[in-house]
C-alpha cells in the first residue's frame, strides 16, 4: 500500500542532512519537473517585490523569500520531520520507534507542490510554495505536475494507494483510473446520522491513522483488505462510492 499525505504550510527550519539532492527523491521520474520548479523559485526570489507578490506573502513572511533562494544549498530534513501543524502533530513521526518510521519509508509519500510526491524519509529543505501558486516562468503547477505525477504513480504500480491529501494537492497528481486506490474523507456523524465534514479534525484524524498504520503495520493491499483492517482496529472506515469516510 502506498499513503499519499498532503504537506503542511509551516515547516520546522534548519536541519541536518546535506544540501537537497533532487534525484535522490522518490519517484525519479519527476527530476524534470523537480528541477524546473526549483529553478523557478530560486530566480524568483531575486525580486523580493515580485516574490511577495507571487507567493502572497504579508510582511511577516517576508523572510521566506531568503528560504527559497537557499533551497539548492540549505541543509535537509526527513519529509516527515520538516512539516509541522495538525496533521504532523498527531503523526508525530519523532516519537515512533525504528520499524515505525521505517515503514514510513516504505510506505508514504508527501505531496510536495516544489518537489511533487517525496518519500517520508526522503531529505528536503525548507521552502514557501503553496499547490494554488501560478510562478510566472512556469504557470499554474497543476499543468506542470498533474500529468508526470499520475504517470509515475502508474509506473510504480503500486497494488492500493490510500489518498489522504487535500484537493488541491490531488489535483497536482490524480490517481491513474487503473491504480486500485480509495481517496478519504473526515466526518463526523450527527444525531440524525448525517455525516458532516470536519476541517481541523480532518488533519489530526489523518494523522492519527498513519501512526496507527506505521505502529502497526498492516499488509494491505487492496481497499477491501484496508477495511479489514479498520473493522479489526477500532477504525471506522465507510464506504461512500469510490471513497471512504473516516469517521471521527
Amino acid at each position: 500500500m502506498l499513503v499519499l499525505l498532503p504537506p503542511s504550510e509551516t515547516k520546522r527550519p534548519g536541519g541536518t542532512g546535506a544540501p537537497l539532492d533532487l534525484a535522490a527523491l522518490a519517484c525519479g521520474d519527476l527530476l524534470p519537473q523537480r528541477e524546473r520548479t526549483v529553478d523557478a523559485l530560486v530566480a524568483l526570489s531575486e525580486d523580493a517585490d515580485e516574490a511577495a507578490r507571487v507567493l502572497k506573502l504579508s510582511e511577516r513572511q517576508r523572510g521566506d523569500i531568503a528560504v527559497n533562494a537557499a533551497l539548492r544549498d540549505a541543509p535537509t530534513l526527513a519529509a516527515v520531520d520538516r512539516y509541522t501543524g495538525v496533521l504532523f502533530d498527531a503523526l508525530a513521526a519523532s516519537d515512533l520507534d525504528r520499524s515505525a518510521r521505517r515503514w514510513l519509508g516504505e510506505h508514504v509519500m508527501i505531496h510536495s507542490a516544489p518537489f511533487g510526491p517525496v518519500g517520508a524519509l526522503d531529505r528536503i529543505p525548507a521552502y514557501r510554495l503553496a499547490a494554488g501558486t501560478s510562478i510566472p516562468s512556469l504557470g499554474a503547477l497543476k499543468r506542470l505536475w498533474a500529468p508526470a505525477v499520475s504517470a509515475a504513480i502508474s509506473a510504480h504500480a503500486p497494488a492500493f494507494v490510500l489518498d489522504l491529501r487535500s484537493e488541491a494537492y490531488a489535483s497536482l497528481g490524480p490517481i491513474p483510473n487503473d491504480v486500485a486506490s480509495a481517496y478519504v474523507r473526515v466526518v463526523t456523524a450527527g444525531e440524525d446520522g448525517t455525516a458532516r465534514a470536519l476541517n481541523h479534525f480532518n488533519k489530526h484524524a489523518k494523522g492519527e491513522l498513519v501512526r496507527r498504520l506505521a505502529q502497526e503495520r498492516p499488509r494491505i493491499r487492496s481497499r477491501a483488505g484496508l477495511l479489514r483492517w479498520a473493522h479489526g482496529a477500532g477504525v471506522v472506515l465507510r464506504e461512500r462510492g469510490v471513497e471512504l469516510d473516516l469517521v471521527v
